[in-house]
């Protein structure tokens, strides 16, 4: 080997191994930092112009999907298909341009749907490894710095599951060691996996649950690590929407496990806790909120949200019902909470809720409904139909400090915004702009 060309391959290894820096205003997985749709960022502005925020970039190479987006740094990461094939990208945030794309090796053929095709659900950022899920089920380790596959599994293939209506929408989670993912089925709805290689570490015997369309969180309460999932049941087959036409009938037996949100224990997978008022049979998408041994869920379908107090004795876990209120119906978007409210889209529009109480503090229709995150005191309101509007994060009343529309593409607009390093991305389908919404 040559001495004289030692210097540039040390600076490529170096590349290639060292991990990406990270900050307090990154984005690097599914709803932000802690999945809560809490922004860290400060300096950002409070009062968009007319026609909204200065456009940085816009591309449409990211490929069909509903995928949102995991930011780093000055780097991208979200899935699409592209030429009928499923990819997880890598972006340059300074023009868009893309930096890699993998195609996951477990991918069969492209996840098609009437609604919409492509992956739903967002990357996870985790040092130099990021994994993501197609909509068809694929579960893809990949380098986060080059692409390269890690390792990969599917969640059908692999450990049984059963995709669900409108395809495998879940953001892995990373807890630790572990990779949280919900194939659902008979044989446990909920697995941990070693992050590093994929191997099975635990499955949930005892959720026996269809998979739905929600992301995990993990949660402390009364010294027990848990990891909270949003579940389908067992009671019917299908994910979809049912139309009058249809009728389908439920396909129901004594043991059947109603839709809920469940509680596992991080460590071994064994069933803690279970809710189910706030669960419906068609699409539960919502991650649950959690403060100080409260956990508030939500879904859409006429259903609503409901507060639950955890408590533990002998016996185990309770989970008591503090409040129930039908407004709070989340279909997509999420709910944040700012201080001592809840902020989401419910019946009628955007609601703000007291989470201690269930008191409605205000409604207004805003951008009708649509997904929400927070950054430096406002809320980013992304409609389904492309209306963009800032909304201040008051209790008191109902104030917006902008609002501009998004070209329109032909299905809803469902992936979530983004407010990472000073910058708002917003996705439809295959297109993505960046805007600038650093305070000047």
């Amino acid at each position: 080997m040559n001495p004289h060309r030692m210097p540039a391959l040390l600076v490529l290894l170096l590349l290639f191994v060292m991990p990406l820096e990270t900050n307090a205003a990154d984005w690097a997985q599914w709803r932000g930092p802690d999945r809560t749709g809490l922004s860290q960022e400060k300096g950002l502005l409070q009062q968009w112009p007319e026609k909204g925020p200065e456009i940085i970039w816009k591309v449409d190479h990211v490929g069909l999907g509903y995928a949102s987006l995991a930011v780093r740094g000055d780097r991208i990461f979200t899935q699409g298909n592209i030429d009928g094939q499923g990819y997880v990208l890598c972006l340059n945030a300074k023009d868009g341009s893309v930096i890699w794309k993998t195609h996951p090796p477990t991918e069969s053929e492209e996840y098609q749907h009437g609604k919409g095709n492509g992956a739903r659900g967002t990357p996870t950022l985790d040092g130099e490894l990021l994994f993501a899920i197609g909509g068809g089920g694929d579960l893809t380790c990949v380098n986060a710095n080059s692409g390269s596959v890690v390792w990969s599994k599917h969640l059908s293939k692999d450990f049984g599951g059963s995709r669900p209506g409108w395809g495998f929408s879940e953001s892995p989670l990373v807890d630790g060691d572990k990779l949280i993912v919900t194939p659902g089925g008979s044989d446990g709805c909920v697995v941990a996996l070693d992050k590093r290689n994929g191997n099975l570490i635990w499955r949930s015997a005892e959720a026996q649950d269809k998979a739905h369309y929600c992301s995990s969180i993990a949660i402390e309460s009364h010294g027990v690590r848990q990891i909270l999932q949003f579940t389908g049941g067992s009671g019917k087959k299908g994910g979809g929407r049912r139309n009058n036409a249809e009728k389908a009938e439920p396909d129901v037996d004594e043991n059947a496990i109603p839709p809920r949100v469940i509680a596992l224990d991080a460590e071994t997978g064994h069933l803690l806790w279970s809710y189910e008022k706030a669960a419906n049979d068609t699409a539960n998408v919502t991650t649950p909120i959690f403060r100080g041994d409260k956990v508030f869920s939500s879904s859409a379908y006429g259903v609503g949200g409901g507060l639950v107090k955890l408590a533990k004795n002998n016996a185990g876990f309770t989970a008591e019902e503090i409040f129930f209120d039908k407004k709070m119906a989340n279909h997509h978007g999420g709910i944040v909470l700012v201080g001592d409210y809840l902020y989401g889209f419910g019946s009628g529009g955007l609601i703000c809720m007291n989470f201690e109480t269930g008191d409605i503090a205000w409604q207004d229709r805003s951008v009708s409904k649509g997904s929400i995150v927070y950054a430096d005191g406002l809320l980013y309101c992304y409609g389904e139909k492309n209306e963009m509007a800032l909304v201040e994060a008051n209790p008191k009343q109902y104030i917006e400090r902008g609002r501009f529309e998004v070209p329109a593409g032909d299905q809803p607009t469902w992936a979530h915004p983004v407010v990472a390093n000073g910058r708002l991305y917003l996705r439809d389908m295959q297109h993505l702009t960046c805007y600038d919404v650093q305070a000047k």
